[in-house]
Formats: C-alpha cells, sequence, structure tokens
C-alpha cells in the first residue's frame, strides 16, 4: 500500500475502505493486523538519541578560550605561579559543570512528545471492540472515539455522533472541532481545515465517533513535527561566538607580547631562559581569567531579573541573545490575546450594543450604539432593555459550558463560545445556576455542524419555552417574527436585511457572531427538529478572542526598537488581520499570507516579501519552521513564541525559543530556552529589555577588565623598554608577579561582578538592536580600549617614575596604588557612557569601597606588605596619587564623549 501524501479528507468512505484494505463495520482482521504490525512497525515516536553523560561534560571543554585558559593554567603552574594556576582551572571547572547541568535537557523534545500519545485505546478487530495498546494500533484499523479520549493515531472520520475535538497541541487553536463524515475537496487543506480528519494527540471533547486509521507513529501530524524536532542542532548564542572571536584576538595578542619581551630582554643582555620566564608570566596576566566566570554571573543575575519580570530562563546563554532579537515571530491565541472568548457587540431592536470588559472576569458594562451614527452613546442599564435581558437569557439556558472561579482566576469549562455568553449574561447580573434552576430542562438537540445550531426546551413560568442559538442565515431561515420594542413583530425583508448588515458589520471586524431565538411549545411535547420553525428572531451575539490591553504598547516598543513582530498563527487570516489592526502590527504596506499562499511561494519569492510579511495565517509546523529559517538566513537574530506542539520545531530552531508557560505543551516547554509564565508578549518585550541591558553590563566589564589587564602589562612592557633602574642601578619590573595577580583576582574581581548588577539603561529599548555577529572587539572598541590603557599605563608609570627616586619598593607600592584607583575610578567611567545614575547600584558603591580597603590593609599591614613587596605611603605619595588620577580622569572623559556608548 503506497499510501503516503493521500488527500484522506477528499476520500469517500467506502474509497478510504478500499486504499486501505480494510472494513468499516468489521475493521481489520486480528491476523492482517499482525502483518501489518510486522511490515510497517509500531504505532510510536522513536526514542531519542541521547548523548552520554560523559560526552555531554567533554563538550563544555569545545569552546577556544576554554583552551586558552587551560594553556594559560598549564604555564603558570610550569612557573610556580600554583595560586594563579589554580583560580583558572577552577574557573573552568566550574563552568564547565555548570554548562553540563544547563545541557543536560538538551534532546529531552521527543521524550515529551511521545507522553502525549495515549498508552491504551478502544478498537474494533473482526467486529469485536477491544482494548488494546496504542503502539499495537496499525494502518486501516477502525477505532471508537469517545469524549476524553486521546486519539492514537491520525485517520479519517468515517461515524460521527456530535463528535467534536480539541486540537489546540497541532494547530495553536482552543476552539472546539466539530467532526463531518463528508468528503471535502480534493486539495491541500491546513490540518484546522481538515473537518472530517482527526489526529493523533488531539483530545475528544464530545459525542462519539469511528475513525479509520490513515497514519501511524512518524507518519502521523505528530511524527513529523518529531521529525522536525531531530533535525534541529544545537548552535552557539551571539554571545559565545563573540568570546570565541575574543578568546582568538586575546591569544595573538600574548603570542604579540611573549615575542616582544622576549626579543626585548635579548637585546637588553637578560638571558633567553629568564627573558621567556618573563615574556610568558605577561602572557598569562594579559588573559583576564575572571572573564568565563563574571559572564556567567551576570547571566545569572538576568536571570533572576527575568524571573521577576515572568521569564524562566532555561538556558543560561539564552539571556543575552534575547537582546539582540530583531525579529519576533509569535502566535496569536493566548500570546497576543487572551485566549478567552468574550462577547464584544450585540445587536438588539436595530440597536447596535457594546459589550465592555474582556476574558472570563464576569465584570463589565454595555453601551448603546445607535445604528445610524455609529457613535458612541450612553451606558446602558440591563432593565431599561428588556430584550437585551431576553438575549443574554437565551445565551445562558441554551448553553452546555460552565464558569467557575478558582482562587484569582476565572474558568470555562466546556466550548469557550459558549463560556463567552455565560460571561456576558453574568456582567448583567443574570447568574447561569438561578436561571436554569427556574427554567429546568425538558430537552436538547445538540450543536451539529450540519444543523449550524443547538436548541434546548425549558419549563419556565410563562410555559414551555424552546431556545435556539446558532448561525444567523441558518436562524434567520427558521423565523417569522422579530421581537422589538418588546412586542413580536413580522420579520419583514427590511428588517431581515437590517440584521446581515449588522452580521456583515460585525464579521467585518473579524468577530464570530450567534443569533439568538426561541418558540413557545405547547406542554408535554417531546423536543424534535420540526419544534425549530417559525421561531421568534431576538438578537445577535458577536465575539471574538480580544487583544490582551498590554500587548498594544509592548509591539510599539518592539518597533522603536527596531524589533519587528511578526504573527504566525493557525487561525482564519481574516481573524488574524483584525487582531493585527486592532494590536497596530498592521502598518501600511505591511501583507497577510495564508499558510497556502505561503505553499505556493519559492524561496526567492518569499525573501523579496519577507520584510512586508506581518502575519501568517492556517500556518502549519513547517511552515512557521521555515519562516523561522528564511529570517535566519538573512542574518536576523529570531525569537518564537508558541504553546502547541506545533510551535515545538520552529522554537527549537529559533534563536531563542520561548513556550508559554500556562498554556504551553511539555513539549514545547522542552524545546524552548525561556518559559513565559503569564503567556503575556508584554513580557516577552520586558525580557528583551533585561537581555539588552545584560548585554550592556558584559560589554562593561569586558571593557573594564580589558583595559586593566592591558594596562598592568602596558606598565610592565613599557617600565622594561624605557629601561627603568632602582636606585643601585639594576633592571626594575614595575610590578611584581604577586602584585599582577592581587591586581586580577582582587581588585579587578569584585568592581566587574558589581558590574553585572547594573539597572538596565532606560533607553536600552530605543536604540535598534546590535548585530549578531559584531565583534566584542570591534575596532571602535579596540582604538578606545588602547587609548584608555594608555591613559592608565601612563598615570602608574608616572607615579613609578617619582618612587623610584626613592626605593623600588616605594616605586612598586606607587604604581600598584595608582592603578587600583584609576581601575576603580573606571569603572565609574565605563558606567557614564549609560543612561543609569552614579548611585543606582549600590553593589558597585559596596565593591569599590571593599577593594579600596583590600588595597590600603596591603600598604599598611606588615604582614601583608611583606607578601605583596609594599611599604607605606606618606600624604605627599597620597597627593600624587589623586593628582594623577584628575589628569587621568579627566582625558577617560574626554576619550568618552568621543566614543560615546550607541
Amino acid at each position: 500500500m503506497a499510501l503516503d501524501n493521500k488527500f484522506w479528507w477528499s476520500f469517500s468512505e467506502e474509497k478510504t475502505c478500499k486504499e486501505l484494505e480494510t472494513d468499516s463495520g468489521r475493521g481489520l482482521s486480528s491476523a492482517e493486523a499482525k502483518i501489518r504490525l510486522e511490515r510497517l512497525g509500531r504505532n510510536e515516536l522513536p526514542e531519542p538519541k541521547r548523548i552520554s553523560l560523559w560526552k555531554l561534560f567533554f563538550n563544555q571543554f569545545s569552546s577556544f578560550i576554554v583552551w586558552v585558559l587551560m594553556i594559560a593554567a598549564a604555564i603558570a603552574a610550569m612557573l610556580g605561579e600554583w595560586i594563579d594556576s589554580l583560580a583558572i582551572f577552577v574557573i573552568v571547572i566550574l563552568n564547565a559543570i555548570i554548562g553540563f547541568v544547563q545541557e543536560f535537557k538538551a534532546e529531552r523534545s521527543l521524550a515529551a512528545l511521545k507522553k502525549l500519545a495515549t498508552p491504551t485505546c478502544k478498537v474494533i478487530r473482526q467486529g469485536v471492540l477491544q482494548t488494546l495498546v496504542s503502539k499495537e494500533v496499525v494502518l486501516g484499523d477502525l477505532i471508537l472515539l469517545e469524549a476524553g479520549d486521546v486519539i492514537p493515531a491520525d485517520g479519517r472520520v468515517i461515524q460521527s455522533a456530535l463528535l467534536a475535538t480539541q486540537e489546540a497541541s497541532l494547530t495553536g487553536e482552543s476552539l472546539a472541532v466539530h467532526k463531518i463524515i463528508e468528503s471535502l475537496e480534493k486539495k491541500p487543506l491546513p490540518i484546522g481545515d481538515q473537518k472530517n480528519m482527526a489526529f493523533m494527540g488531539t483530545v475528544v471533547l464530545s459525542g462519539k465517533g469511528h475513525l479509520l486509521v490513515t497514519a501511524t507513529g512518524l507518519k502521523t501530524e505528530l511524527g513529523k513535527i518529531a521529525s522536525l524536532l531531530s533535525e534541529k542542532k544545537e548552535e552557539q548564542t551571539p554571545l559565545q561566538l563573540r568570546l570565541q572571536q575574543l578568546g582568538r584576538r586575546l591569544v595573538f595578542l600574548c603570542l604579540g607580547i611573549v615575542a616582544l619581551v622576549f626579543i626585548l630582554g635579548m637585546l637588553r643582555g637578560i638571558s633567553w631562559f629568564t627573558g621567556f620566564l618573563t615574556a610568558t608570566s605577561l602572557a598569562v596576566a594579559a588573559v583576564p581569567e575572571g572573564l568565563p566566570a563574571v559572564v556567567t554571573i551576570a547571566l545569572a543575575i538576568g536571570v533572576r531579573k527575568m524571573a521577576k519580570r515572568q521569564a524562566l530562563i532555561r538556558r543560561l546563554p539564552s539571556v543575552e541573545t534575547l537582546g539582540c532579537a530583531s525579529v519576533i515571530c509569535t502566535d496569536k491565541t493566548g500570546t497576543l490575546t487572551k485566549n478567552e472568548m468574550t462577547v464584544r457587540k450585540i445587536w438588539v431592536n436595530g440597536d447596535r450594543i457594546e459589550v465592555l470588559g474582556v476574558g472570563y472576569v464576569p465584570q463589565g458594562s454595555f453601551e448603546l450604539h445607535p445604528a445610524e451614527t455609529g457613535i458612541k452613546g450612553q451606558a446602558l442599564l440591563i432593565k431599561e432593555c428588556p430584550e437585551l435581558r431576553q438575549l443574554l437569557e437565551i445565551g445562558v439556558l441554551c448553553n452546555s459550558a460552565n464558569l467557575t472561579q478558582t482562587e484569582k482566576e476565572w474558568h470555562i469549562t466546556g466550548d469557550p463560545t459558549e463560556g463567552a455568553l455565560i460571561v456576558a449574561a453574568e456582567k448583567a447580573g443574570i447568574k447561569k445556576r438561578e436561571l436554569e434552576d427556574a427554567h429546568p430542562l425538558l430537552g436538547e438537540i445538540p450543536f451539529d455542524s450540519e444543523r449550524k445550531r443547538m436548541s434546548m426546551l425549558r419549563k419556565t413560568p410563562h410555559g414551555d419555552l424552546l431556545f435556539v442559538k446558532g448561525a444567523p442565515d441558518f436562524i434567520l431561515d427558521r423565523c417569522q417574527t422579530v421581537l422589538f420594542r418588546q412586542k413580536k413583530e413580522p420579520l419583514t425583508p427590511d428588517m431581515r436585511q437590517e440584521i446581515l448588515a449588522a452580521q456583515h458589520d460585525f464579521a467585518l471586524l473579524a468577530l464570530r457572531v450567534l443569533a439568538m431565538a426561541y418558540k413557545e411549545i405547547e406542554p408535554n411535547q417531546k423536543i424534535d427538529e420540526s419544534m425549530e420553525e417559525h421561531l421568534t428572531f431576538v438578537g445577535l451575539a458577536a465575539m471574538m478572542d480580544p487583544p490582551r490591553a498590554e500587548v498594544k504598547q509592548a509591539i510599539q516598543t518592539c518597533m522603536k526598537a527596531g524589533i519587528l513582530p511578526v504573527m504566525i498563527t493557525g487561525d482564519h487570516k481574516e481573524t488574524a488581520e483584525a487582531v493585527a489592526q486592532e494590536l497596530g502590527l498592521m502598518v501600511e504596506g505591511a501583507l497577510a499570507l495564508s499558510g497556502m499562499e505561503l505553499e505556493s511561494m519559492s524561496d526567492e519569492e518569499l525573501k523579496k516579501k519577507l520584510r512586508k510579511i506581518r502575519i501568517y495565517a492556517r500556518a502549519s509546523a513547517e511552515d512557521k519552521l521555515r519562516i523561522v529559517r528564511m529570517w535566519r538566513s538573512l542574518g536576523e537574530v529570531v525569537a518564537v513564541t508558541g504553546d502547541g506542539v506545533n510551535d515545538a520545531p520552529a522554537i527549537k530552531a529559533a534563536d531563542i525559543g520561548i513556550a508559554m508557560g500556562v498554556k504551553g505543551t511539555d513539549v514545547t516547554k522542552e524545546a524552548a530556552d525561556m518559559i513565559i509564565t503569564d503567556d503575556n508578549f508584554a513580557s516577552i518585550v520586558n525580557a528583551v529589555e533585561e537581555g539588552r541591558g545584560i548585554y550592556d553590563n558584559i560589554i562593561k566589564f569586558v571593557n573594564y577588565l580589558l583595559s586593566s589587564n592591558i594596562a598592568e602589562l602596558m606598565v610592565i612592557f613599557i617600565g622594561m623598554a624605557i629601561g627603568f633602574k632602582d636606585t643601585a642601578g639594576k633592571p626594575f619590573i614595575s610590578l611584581s608577579a604577586v602584585q599582577l595577580l592581587f591586581l586580577n583576582l582582587v581588585t579587578d574581581g569584585f568592581p566587574a561582578i558589581a558590574l553585572g548588577m547594573d539597572p538596565v539603561d532606560p533607553q536600552a529599548m530605543e536604540r535598534p538592536p546590535r548585530k549578531s555577529r559584531r565583534p566584542i572587539l570591534s575596532m571602535r572598541f579596540s582604538l578606545q580600549l588602547a587609548l584608555i590603557s594608555s591613559l592608565l599605563a601612563a598615570g602608574a608609570l608616572a607615579a613609578c617614575h617619582v618612587g623610584l627616586r626613592t626605593s623600588a619598593l616605594l616605586a612598586q607600592t606607587m604604581a600598584l596604588t595608582t592603578l587600583v584607583v584609576l581601575e576603580l575610578v573606571r569603572v565609574q567611567m565605563v558606567r557614564s557612557q549609560y543612561h543609569i545614575g552614579f548611585f543606582s547600584n549600590r553593589w558597585i558603591l559596596g565593591a569599590l569601597l571593599s577593594s579600596f580597603l583590600v588595597q590600603l590593609m596591603v600598604v599598611y599591614l606588615p604582614p601583608l606588605q611583606k607578601i605583596f613587596g609594599t611599604v607605606a605611603l606618606g600624604l605627599k605619595e597620597w597627593g600624587i596619587i589623586a593628582f594623577i588620577a584628575l589628569g587621568v580622569g579627566m582625558g577617560a572623559y574626554v576619550i568618552n564623549r568621543i566614543f560615546k556608548h550607541k
């Protein structure tokens, strides 16, 4: 049986059975099922390939900068600098352990997918109903579906007794899908439009049905998504790439220093061995060994900050990746919208009424908008409009859903559309339970996708009444009268036209419109479809899933920050466009594409129009993946949000995948780098802002650490080059090895870590996203570093020169103390390039004070004087250091103004 890529939805029951070689009444024989199981394999998703724990751990050492640090540690050990060597080694191992723990989740997405498949199902074989393990279901099996079942495989629905499923995990749309058995047109259709098909992993909400299995395992829609997930390979984040580049540049810098110092030493008559030891010591000092640790600490701080803003980070480097996001591909339902159907408009008495309040919280009011003008009118009290009360009561009495409150949240049990009607009634003070108690149910005819309506017969104080709701066309065709100004009036052609005009206007706003009607019934009658004639029309209720109130501002913030928001949804294009218009997403020249239109476009065509397309409607998992890959091929940093299984491949393929924490599936969360705990697009934008702030902080301490380390090297190198000599005429080194170690591990470390605590620049979202491939050490940045480092080194050398007039120890002490003071001043110089206050970070003030106090201890405590080779400084020396600091500070201020942060 060559059954791949067939349009099963276009087949009749007979043709489906013929293609599958099965029987629609008795199913397969046990013998045939066994043969197919052996030939086609089990109905299961393959186990993900697990990477061994040892390999996962050793992968943490593949980074270039880690190798640089390991080599530096080895050289330090060879030179007898055991403290330096041990410190570097501990830092590397610590970072490897953190990375190992973070990436342990790497390939768990497929395992989560497997959990969606139900373990057992009801199968008819040889005419006998039996319960089987789902993985034993084969092509052609006849499955019995009932409410609550998780569908075990993809298949064609051949019997439906009010069968309705929930396909949100595949399509992202939460509305019930009512299944039909009729054949559909033979053309490609999105999953959401395949009304006579049911899919593996989706849930039966109500009714019963029979399903002929057309695909199992990896051939199912769920299986295709599993295949897409397995294609994705882990890639480095922009920060990791830039740190790799930085590591390479530092290696070349170190090699250059080794060569220059070695050559200089040989020219000055120093033995080659001594020259080599000095040169390699300087090379080790040049490597900012604290950089990986400080970056990790900054990212960890960022994780805490983001958690407070509803964003949970699962992969540490993704914190920074957010900051350079240039495109956000977002789902509509539940992210841009509340995922809570809400009645927005009502038509009764020839008037249009706006319903205020959104979501399931039963708070709101009604405003009258006269039909002739559409101008906003006065508040409308329910007692002033009996027809409005009548419509709302029909919406409650012809309804199978329920509204409940748990703690601080309201929930709908049942169809969200029916839930919206209950909430609208609650806003008018109409309680469902009280109304139902006063109007006992006598019988009902459930909603049917063919009938497009439902009816409930109830006993009322005024006699038995039939309440009907459904599609306006179907209801109007069965109405003879209309309730108008508290009277039954004939449903004239003009009145019918007015009702249809209101329906049309509501539909243009992408509202889902339901009509309400009723009929008086003789007592003791049994309900049947013949009663649904000669009805009295009451009005229209139009509803939609409303946009979140805060999202419009978030989208404006995105656009201001140079980030392009793109909506990718499984909903219809008209609905998506209406939501986008309300949110300000559809700017002039923006385009909206359906999944069918996207599929017909070549990659070249799509690439030409990509920057104009703001909406993709009826999009499949493959469509989302294609869109993400296309954006990334243009060099953009793409963030993707989603909650359904259909979103998982795109989320995993994105630079940063974002899952919804409330309504997101386990699969999506496993594939994601970040989880939004309130399912709100605005929280994503807040996280982007935090990401930019974190990157700014990383740049601050890279700037600080490198300028400090380079200055320290220049002090020693230039001192050797100009031939510094002590009072005895012997060659003199400006800083000793232990003093260099002190500067690197103590004085540099505290302020660098504190820089990671800096608040976000208030103007962070007013500049365009940085290019992901731009190196940390750009030419502009490198030139700024060189100038600042030269200033710092010049100040320290000047202090050293003054101290040499007295003694070598004083010279080294003054050089060390001047560098410490200048580096502490440098912290505020780095921060001054951003729009944050001097006192906005109390950790910085604490770090500066602590570092300075430690330096005073090194200078004045005798035990530490012996260890670090220092002497006490007098007021004269402190005056000289202060004067140098003032001069260097002024010079650095000028340089910073020239290279002002952009």
